[in-house]
């Protein structure tokens, strides 16, 4: 790559000049716009057009089987009529998106700034099957100031999509998540500039805020989890160390004999012969929709879609619309195929001194409790909610924007 000038461009967003200060010369840093609107005709004739059994195969068989046929035929319907995709697209467009190229690989990111200059950077990194859609709801409160302990809080915030997934471009065949770890990092502090910044990661988004936070520890100064890249421990294991659960951690550790015994198959599937899903659902939407609104309603709160939760049946369809209509699908499975020892069997702390903290949601697909989460980084946080699951952005928007907030008091430049 040819040395890169830091410069500042000026680029018109909207009615207003955006400053940023880039590496314009070696990253091709450019507006971007979502524009997918042409393809929805198409999309909903395919959706009409798919075919459902008239009835379930099995009566009184539960969603642990998989997708439940009335809630599939619901989203079918309401997908092919009543949703409304120029909506959804306007919403997701009300935040600035880019793409930048690093190491060949076309990145694309929402970056939202404070109007604090003092505000403290964070990546807000997803997983499967999510986006940066399912960060939405915090981005905005994030960069507005709040008080902590008498101190001014905000964030400059920025939420990539990871290689293969969405609007970013597909990676290469070994490529692994500490390489997604490593141009993430190009792009907080060569791309945008920060000298340090804090990390926030759930599902496969954990796994590389951890490398993140294990390898950049003088860039990444904080970070923040939902879901960790360890293997939960048994409920031997927690009764073995005398570890006391609160009765939301009760629910979290059932959930993890759930997804233990009959979860994982997706897992299973999509580790070892990604093309063969990625290819039979590549161009069947219901298929897709059958695939992904599945484990998001599993890994859910059973409580989903009601206040204090937005994951409800337009926020699906627009997940959905999202993978189906960037022709990600596919690439987005490899991911499993392309790290198969990316969760790690024994405990080890990082190599670093930067706070760590950790949010265990009830209904999430695994319990880590705070003795095994204190074995993998300098913990000084640890908060337990009886609301919300796996999709903490859309289940419990307050609880993770005001956990993400109590980072700041730990942060360190």
């Amino acid at each position: 790559m040819i040395p890169s000038l830091n410069i500042v461009i000026c680029v018109w967003v909207g009615t207003s000049f955006l400053a940023l200060a880039v590496e314009a010369i070696g990253f091709n840093l450019k507006p971007f716009k979502i524009d997918l609107g042409g393809e929805i005709p198409r999309l909903k004739t395919l959706v009409n057009n798919s075919r459902l059994p008239a009835k379930a195969l099995y009566s009184n068989v539960g969603q642990e089987k998989g997708i439940e046929l009335d809630f599939l035929r619901e989203l079918q319907t309401e997908w092919s009529t009543s949703f409304e995709w120029e909506t959804q697209q306007a919403e997701l467009n009300r935040v600035r998106h880019f793409t930048a190229d690093i190491e060949g690989q076309s990145v694309h990111f929402v970056h939202k700034k404070s109007k604090d200059p003092d505000a403290i950077p964070i990546i807000l990194i997803h997983g499967w099957p999510g986006s940066f859609h399912e960060f939405l709801p915090v981005i905005q409160p994030l960069t507005q100031s709040s008080t902590i302990n008498g101190t001014s809080v905000s964030y400059h915030v920025v939420v990539p999509s990871l290689p293969g997934f969405l609007f970013s471009s597909p990676p290469p065949v070994n490529w692994t998540v500490d390489d997604t770890a490593r141009i993430f990092n190009t792009l907080m502090t060569e791309v945008l500039g920060y000298t340090t910044y804090a990390v926030h990661g759930t599902d496969w988004g954990s796994v590389v805020a951890y490398s993140l936070y294990s390898s950049f520890n003088t860039t990444v100064r904080a970070g923040h989890f939902t879901f960790l890249p360890f293997l939960p421990p048994s409920p031997e294991d927690i009764a073995t160390e005398n570890i006391t659960l609160s009765d939301a951690q009760k629910i979290s550790e059932q959930r993890t004999i759930d997804f233990d015994a009959t979860g994982n198959g997706y897992l299973i599937e999509q580790a070892t012969k990604p093309n063969d899903i990625g290819l039979a659902l590549y161009d069947s939407p219901v298929g897709q929709l059958a695939w992904i609104a599945g484990k998001t309603k599993l890994w859910s709160d059973p409580r989903a879609g009601t206040p204090p939760s937005v994951l409800n049946s337009t926020a699906i369809l627009t997940s959905v619309t999202l993978y189906y209509l960037t022709d990600s699908f596919l690439s987005s499975v490899w991911i499993y195929a392309q790290n198969p020892t990316a969760i790690r069997t024994v405990y080890t702390k990082a190599p670093t001194d930067a706070p760590m903290l950790f949010s265990q949601f009830a209904y999430n697909v695994a319990l880590w409790p705070e003795e095994y989460v204190a074995k993998v980084g300098n913990l000084v946080s640890y908060k337990v909610h009886d609301f919300g699951g796996h999709f903490a952005g859309l289940d419990n928007p307050p609880a993770l924007i005001e956990d993400i907030r109590s980072m700041a008091e730990y942060f360190k430049r």
